[in-house]
């Protein structure tokens, strides 16, 4: 049976087995490797026989011995796939010949037991006749007629010994004499029945000294005949060349033959090849810049290829018996032939263009695919042009090897939904020829590391265009629209550069290099926006102001462009999100189409072949780590296989993604998150998180600039001398008026609030009059679950339900905002609309948010900072706190930290060390004290 196999998979494991890197031995045939293991009975030590690694290398040849080591194993699995692949399909075929030959079995049993017994009792009459007919004389004459055949056969087989002994014994004068007369043709012809008269000298003393005889005859005339045969090849002399390999055959010298003509027709090309001059390849001398480039030179070179081939074309069919295979071997031999490699010119390529190697490496492999192609065409006309032969015409093991490879070819196809590769996707039927294995195989390694030099290159290009509009004074909104266009650009072009170089078998490589460069621009963007200073000025917001008499507000000319360019930036950012999904969807799309063919190939192999996709390449890809299990793990998380989801949620996740909806098609109305919204699982989820944060980064920015008139008065606030004051903490003090606290109804405290918090407390009151300016600035109701202190408890508090469709027709005015997380298509019929925010409603979320951080900032940073409350001094501070609680709670604004604050303030020495005893007491082993009874404990001086 491993014979079989290894003679039905001989073909299919010659790509896998042909090469071997450096000085290591070669691996097996297939034949032979299946035949050893047969005869093995320790399956370890044959694997380590077969790999032919015997000791374990030093430091410095390891990393080259676990190369070279994880090549042979990797052909070693291929051989032994294919194998049992063959075996498979060989024990289906012979279930399906039993199976429908079983049922004729019984009839055929009856007919031949019937027949038998005729032929018995025919046999029996015969036998009685003969009996009484024939006479004693008659068996006499038969036994003499016996003996003297056998005498005749001796006889003559005798004299042909005797023929053949006296033929050698002048075999070397009548070939020597041939060859002086130039009768190549006779020599051969003598020297071929010489050869076949050799099994009858086996096992005697003069076998070795006789194939020695004929071994230097064939050496001599094959030396006769190697110059004439040069001369033939390079004359292009079909008729001479043809009569030299019929010689070459008959003194079994087929393979030299073709080493001959193979070196000569790949002569020219591989010395256009050696003397090129590329200055992106040449690493050891200088290189005029006027010289080619690999990727431009490489069409001049295959134009000369398939000029050869063209010519070979009409020849070797005249000449050989088996076109295809020698044309295929032509081919081969002169990939291998190339000084320096081809994989080696690819390498120095890559290492000269350093980032930017990918685009040249793609050019590479367009050419090259390209002249596969023409090559196909070429194959193809040979395989019509190819004569019909005999057997006896074909060489040995020719029509077994090509009625095996026939044979598999069609099986795999009838059990092609059976077969997979480890990762699930389909495998490819092999391929008869391996010319194009040898040709895209110095490609290989290069497509294997397409993730990193994808992200390479796109890493090159955002650093220029994040250098682009980086000196003087910026509008951050209009340069980060501005970049978005050109990494936006770089990032559609890699789905083209993935499927032109792998075929979509790199997608997976492809996601993660996207995702890590729109995470790396929104980072640098990120950044930029934390270090900023406006260059905008603001003339306009400030008429703006002052139109809303907003000119008593404590901002600066400079504070106003900040939030106006803040502002303006955080739209930009709602603008990059809108692209992101855009362009996601279109990725989403591809990797449809790349699921979609992988899925078609692994159900009916074939049906890739008619694509005009050369099958060397697409099995090389398929053979490789490209073809992973996390491959398989995106394809069926984009294109999920349909018994697995049910239709109609599976049309519904596959479709492009549309662009991001408008959130503002109401006037009045902005769609915000929601936990019970569902979505479409996102592909760039790096990039989704980065956008997050930019957007928080923004508002975070935004929020600093409009509380910073508050933070100026709270920066003085700890180092206030009320705190430190000694009188009567009972004492009352009138509210100052004249500001706009003196309208607001506020509990009578037993101090008046200090100045300082007065203003901080007037500043807040302020904020709705600013945010009535900007209630109609859609860029406020971005992103609204990114606000800094804001929970999204509030958010569905402030949210009300999505109005009809119809109610957002009229809106016509420009709304480009929307919520980070509402992604598109990700509704369906029948479910939940997301909930939406009025501008008010969003109004209040920010306010909210501003007093929750100005609070934080305070119970914090600023508190804390106190160096010591006198009984005064703590009176005060209680009043403080009592009073900035209040104006907090209009804002709707709840702190627990600030009423921790002013309740253990607002306790006298004697009740406050009372207090801190019992609450110390009622702690649990493993339970903390509380960080705000603590900080107000060390400031009273609490023990």
């Amino acid at each position: 049976m491993a014979a079989q196999i290894g003679a039905a998979g001989q073909k299919q494991s010659l790509a896998l087995l042909s090469k071997t890197n450096g000085d290591s031995p070669p691996l097996a045939s297939s034949s032979e490797l299946l035949n050893s293991l047969e005869n093995q009975t320790d399956v370890v030590a044959w694997i380590n026989d077969i790999l032919g690694f015997s000791e374990e290398p030093n430091d410095a040849e390891r990393s080259t011995a676990l190369t070279e080591l994880d090549r042979r194993v990797s052909h070693l699995v291929g051989t032994l796939e294919i194998a049992s692949e063959d075996t498979s399909t060989q024990v289906d075929r012979l279930i399906e010949d039993i199976s429908r030959g079983a049922s004729r079995l019984t009839y055929d049993l009856h007919f031949m037991r019937e027949s038998a017994l005729s032929l018995q009792g025919v046999l029996h009459n015969v036998e009685g006749q003969s009996m009484s007919s024939v006479g004693p004389d008659t068996d006499a004459a038969l036994d003499k007629l016996h003996y003297l055949d056998v005498v005749k056969r001796n006889m003559e087989a005798t004299r042909e010994v005797l023929r053949e002994a006296e033929s050698w014994s002048t075999l070397e004068s009548d070939v020597t004499s041939l060859l002086g007369e130039k009768s190549y043709e006779r020599a051969a012809e003598r020297l071929s029945e010489a050869s076949k008269s050799m099994a009858v000298f086996e096992n005697t003393p003069e076998y070795e000294s006789r194939r020695t005889l004929m071994v230097s005859l064939q050496n001599q005339l094959e030396a006769s005949l190697s110059s004439a045969l040069v001369a033939a090849v390079n004359s292009q002399d079909v008729v001479v060349c043809r009569n030299y390999f019929s010689i070459f055959r008959n003194i079994q010298r087929e393979s030299e033959f073709r080493n001959y003509y193979y070196g000569s027709r790949r002569g020219p090309l591989v010395e256009q090849w050696q003397t090129a001059r590329l200055r992106d390849c040449d690493t050891v001398s200088p290189v005029e810049q006027t010289s080619l480039t690999l990727p431009s030179y490489l069409p001049t070179f295959y134009q000369a290829f398939l000029a050869i081939l063209q010519t070979e074309r009409t020849s070797v069919p005249a000449i050989f018996p088996d076109p295809r295979p020698t044309l295929s071997a032509l081919i081969t031999s002169t990939l291998s032939a190339l000084q320096p490699t081809f994989s080696q010119r690819l390498e120095a390529m890559s290492t000269h263009y350093g980032a930017t190697a990918l685009v040249q490496l793609i050019s590479a492999y367009h050419a090259t695919e390209e002249f596969a192609n023409s090559t196909d065409k070429i194959m193809e006309k040979v395989s019509y042009a190819a004569p019909i032969l005999s057997d006896d015409h074909l060489p040995p093991g020719h029509l077994r090897r090509r009625s095996s490879a026939r044979m598999s070819m069609s099986m795999s196809r009838r059990a092609g939904s059976h077969r997979g590769s480890i990762s699930g996707i389909g495998a490819l039927a092999p391929p008869m020829l391996d010319w194009d294995q040898e040709l895209f195989e110095p490609f290989v390694d290069f497509q294997i590391d397409y993730a990193t030099l994808e992200t390479r290159y796109l890493e090159d290009a955002l650093k220029v265009a994040l250098s682009s509009g980086s000196r003087g004074r910026i509008d951050h909104a209009r340069l980060l629209r501005e970049r978005a266009v050109d990494v936006f650009s770089v990032a559609e072009e890699g789905i083209t550069r993935c499927t032109a170089f792998t075929h979509g078998y790199g997608a997976l490589g492809l996601v993660q290099a996207l995702d890590r460069l729109f995470s790396d621009f929104a980072n640098a963007s990120k950044a930029e926006i934390l270090t900023r200073r406006s260059g905008q000025s603001g003339p306009s917001l400030t008429a703006s102001a002052s139109d809303e008499d907003l000119s008593d507000l404590d901002y600066t000319a400079e504070d106003w462009a900040d939030i106006q360019a803040l502002l303006h930036f955080l739209e930009a950012v709602r603008t990059l999100l809108d692209r992101t999904v855009m362009f996601e969807g279109k990725l989403r799309s591809t990797i449809v189409q790349i699921s979609t063919a992988l899925r078609q190939a692994r159900h009916d192999p074939a049906t890739l072949y008619l694509s005009g996709a050369s099958r060397g390449k697409l099995q090389l890809l398929m053979q490789s780590t490209l073809n992973s299990a996390e491959l398989q793990e995106l394809l069926n998380k984009v294109d999920p296989e349909p018994s697995s989801q049910p239709p109609s949620r599976g049309d519904s996740f596959l479709a492009p993604t549309p662009p991001t909806p408008d959130a503002r098609r109401s006037p009045r109305m902005f769609t915000v998150p929601h936990p019970t919204f569902a979505s479409v699982p996102p592909l760039l989820v790096g990039t989704r998180t980065a956008i997050s944060e930019l957007a928080k980064a923004c508002q975070q920015a935004l929020q600093d600039t409009i509380l910073s008139p508050l933070h100026k008065y709270l920066s003085t606030y700890a180092a206030s001398s009320l705190w430190a004051a000694v009188g009567d903490p009972k004492a009352k003090r009138p509210l100052a008026g004249g500001s706009a606290l003196s309208e607001v109804q506020v509990p009578t405290f037993s101090l008046s609030p200090s100045s300082t918090m007065q203003h901080v407390a007037e500043g807040l009151l302020n904020l709705p009059r600013l945010f009535e300016v900007y209630a109609d600035d859609d860029a406020l109701a971005f992103s609204l679950e990114t606000l800094p202190s804001i929970s999204p408890e509030l958010l569905r508090g402030l949210a009300e339900p999505a109005p009809p469709a119809e109610a957002s027709i009229s809106h016509t005015r420009r709304s480009p905002s929307l919520s980070l997380k509402a992604m598109p298509g990700a509704t369906t019929a029948g479910s939940t609309a997301p909930p939406t925010l009025t501008p008010e409603a969003v109004s209040a979320a920010w306010l909210s948010s501003l007093g929750l951080s100005l609070v934080s900032r305070l119970t914090s940073e600023v508190l804390p900072r106190i160096p010591k409350l006198t009984p005064t001094g703590a009176a005060q501070l209680a009043s403080d706190l009592g009073y900035l609680s209040n104006i907090v709670m209009a804002l709707n604004v709840e702190s627990p930290e600030l009423e921790k604050w002013r309740e253990w303030v607002d306790v006298d020495d004697a009740p406050g060390r009372q207090k801190l005893k019992e609450t110390r007491e009622a702690l649990a082993a493993d339970e903390k004290e509380d960080p705000v009874m603590v900080a107000v404990a060390k400031l009273r001086g609490w023990p």
